[in-house]
């Protein structure tokens, strides 16, 4: 059978003492004499004793825990984040549940339900690209319970969130395309629910406007987050009488998925077509060519993230970075 890990009460009854006289002693509460201090820590020492934070926390209605909600769990764009998340959470006494929607609205709903069952203090989440109703946030927010966005954020609600300006961003992007003798700028955007999907679709617009280019409807391709359907847009803007010289995918899994297709059409990059991602992955560094990529800040994002998360629940503020 699992050995059962010691608790307090194994200590309490072992001692004949109250547990709550074995805490205070391990905490050094000085109302506890220094003999017996000693006495309980030294059996807690000899029984290999190991504090249960989530008890702990229970007991005072603090679980020291946050749950964090992301799309995917392979993507260095995610871990990142998650890592930023955690050194904020860990810096001020915090752990960290992570859970994965896999991009579907039924397992985030799940997964706000599972984090809510193990206490978490609150959540910190990017929305799945299938997610477009918010009655599982709304209910977090109606119970006051601390919910923070990032990336991909539910506009409609007023949480604090972390995002980055992709309006701007995809302007450069196309600003830079034509600076480099690009006239035929394709995009390929993401589920037009998403922010992020519809903040850098005008920047794309916006940029060609400036360029005095005229937008191209057969140019703007719209789909779904992930390789297959990038590589079959990708194919549709290859299979045009009169093919792009540029594509700006909106993040770099829909890039990689254009790069292996335009190698496939033996068209070479960028002399052939340029081609840009948006979210700088690690692995665009590692692939032939070298992936340009506009600088996703993701580090940063989830000690922001953590940071309005933890203000959020010492103060209840509401703020948008």
């Amino acid at each position: 059978m699992k050995k059962q890990p010691v608790s307090l009460k194994n200590l309490a009854d072992e001692l004949g003492i109250s547990i709550s006289t074995v805490s205070r002693a391990l905490k050094d509460n000085p109302i506890i004499g220094h003999e017996l201090t000693q006495k309980i820590k030294d059996l807690a020492r000899a029984r290999n004793y190991i504090p249960n934070p989530l008890a702990m926390g229970l007991l005072r209605q603090q679980t020291k825990m946050i749950g964090v909600i992301v799309p995917d769990l392979v993507t260095h764009f995610y871990s990142s984040i998650i890592s930023g998340i955690e050194e904020v959470a860990k810096e001020n006494g915090y752990y960290i549940l992570i859970a994965s929607s896999n991009e579907s609205l039924e397992k985030e709903k799940e997964a706000v339900n599972n984090l809510l069952k193990t206490r978490v203090e609150g959540i910190i989440a990017c929305i799945s690209q299938e997610t477009s109703n918010f009655a599982h946030f709304e209910n977090l927010i109606q119970n006051e319970i601390p919910l923070v966005f990032f990336d991909r954020v539910a506009e409609i609600l007023n949480v604090p969130s972390v995002t980055v300006d992709g309006t701007e961003a995809a302007a450069n992007i196309t600003r830079h395309f034509y600076a480099n003798g690009c006239r035929r700028i394709a995009y390929i955007s993401g589920p037009d629910h998403l922010n992020i999907s519809k903040h850098r679709k005008e920047g794309y617009l916006k940029g060609l406007k400036e360029c005095g280019l005229e937008f191209n409807p057969e140019l703007l391709v719209e789909t779904k987050l992930n390789a297959g359907d990038a590589a079959i847009a990708t194919r549709k803007l290859l299979e045009l009488k009169q093919i792009p010289d540029a594509i700006f995918g909106i993040n770099d899994t829909v890039a990689f998925a254009a790069m292996k297709e335009i190698k496939k059409h033996r068209l070479k990059i960028p002399e052939d077509i340029a081609l840009v991602g948006f979210t700088d992955e690690f692995h665009s560094t590692v692939v032939e060519p070298t992936l340009t990529s506009v600088t996703h800040p993701t580090f940063q994002m989830g000690k922001e993230a953590a940071r309005l998360f933890l203000n959020r629940l010492k103060k209840g503020q509401v703020q948008q970075k």
